[in-house]
C-alpha cells in the first residue's frame, strides 16, 4: 500500500508543531512535561480512542487517533531532547520489526493459517529478546482485567488454554460456586481469592468468545452511568428524592428504562 505525498508531509509538521511547543520559547505548559506526566495524558486519550471504537463513532475515532499520535511524537520528543533516541530511530525499529516477524508477507516463509503467525511471532520474538519467561513484558501496572486477557493470551500462545468458551465457563461455574460458599463468612481474605478467580475465569470465556473484557466493562460503566442519571430525572419528574423512595420503586422505575432502551433499538 502507498501512502499519498501529503501523509508523510502532515506527520513532519505535527513533529515540527511538538518540537516548537518544546522550546525555551515555545508554550510553558509543554516545556514542563516530562515522560512521567506525560503518560497521565497518554492513557487517558488511548482510553477515549478505545470508547469511540466501541461506540462505532468513526469520526471520533479518527480525532482520537490524532490525539493518540500526537501523545505518541510528544513522549519520543522528550526522550530525543535527553538524547536517549530520536523518532526516525522509533520508526525505523518498528519497521524493521515489522518485516522481521512477518516472513510470509515479506519472505518466502509460508503460513497457512493466523495461528500458525502467531507460533511464528512468539519464536522470532523470543529469540530476539532471549525471552525466559513466557508471560514476560505484561506489565503488573496494566489494569487488571486487561492483565488477566492477556496472560490467558499468551498461555494459550503455548497451548495452555481451553478448547472452547464453553469448556471455559465451565470453569467460571466451578469459581462460582466457590465464591457462593465463602460469602456467608464475610471472611475478607477468603472472599478476595474467590471473587479473583471468579473474574480471572470469566475474562477468559470472554477472551474465547473475541470479547476484551476491558472495554465490555467500561460500556457496562457507560451504560449504568446513564441509566442511573435517567433514573434520577425520572424521580426528579416525580417530585420524589432517591434517598425518600422504597428501592422496589427505584428497581421499578430502572426496569422501565431498560425496557425503553430495548424498545428504542428495536427501531
Amino acid at each position: 500500500m502507498e501512502l499519498k505525498s501529503d501523509v508523510g508531509e502532515r506527520f513532519k509538521q505535527l513533529v515540527e508543531i511538538i518540537a516548537a511547543l518544546r522550546r525555551p520559547d515555545g508554550c510553558p505548559w509543554d516545556r514542563e512535561q516530562n515522560e512521567k506526566t506525560i503518560m497521565n495524558f497518554f492513557l487517558e486519550e488511548v482510553y477515549e480512542l478505545a470508547e469511540a471504537v466501541v461506540k462505532g463513532e468513526a469520526a471520533a475515532v479518527a480525532e482520537e487517533l490524532g490525539d493518540v499520535l500526537m501523545e505518541v511524537v510528544f513522549l519520543a520528543q522528550i526522550y530525543q531532547e535527553k538524547g536517549a533516541f530520536s523518532l526516525e530511530a522509533v520508526i525505523q525499529r518498528i519497521n524493521q520489526k515489522m518485516v522481521d516477524r512477518h516472513p510470509h508477507v515479506f519472505g518466502t516463509k509460508r503460513v497457512t493459517s493466523s495461528k500458525k503467525v502467531i507460533e511464528e511471532w512468539q519464536k522470532r520474538k523470543a529469540k530476539e529478546k532471549n525471552i525466559k519467561d513466557p508471560l514476560q513484558g505484561i506489565s503488573p501496572e496494566t489494569p487488571a482485567l486487561w492483565q488477566a486477557f492477556l496472560l490467558g493470551r499468551r498461555a494459550a500462545q503455548f497451548g495452555f488454554d481451553w478448547p472452547t468458551a464453553e469448556e471455559a465457563w465451565q470453569k467460571t461455574e466451578e469459581e462460582l460456586k466457590e465464591f457462593k460458599a465463602v460469602l456467608p463468612s464475610g471472611q475478607e481474605t477468603a472472599l478476595m481469592r474467590e471473587a479473583g478467580d471468579l473474574f480471572f475465569s470469566l475474562v477468559n470465556v470472554c477472551r474465547l468468545r473475541g470479547i476484551n473484557p476491558e472495554l465490555s466493562l467500561r460500556q457496562a460503566n457507560e451504560k449504568f452511568r446513564t441509566r442511573f442519571n435517567q433514573l434520577l430525572e425520572e424521580l426528579k419528574r416525580r417530585g420524589l428524592e432517591p434517598g425518600q423512595v422504597s428501592l422496589e420503586v427505584m428497581d421499578s422505575i430502572w426496569d422501565e428504562i431498560k425496557q425503553a432502551e430495548k424498545a428504542a433499538a428495536k427501531d
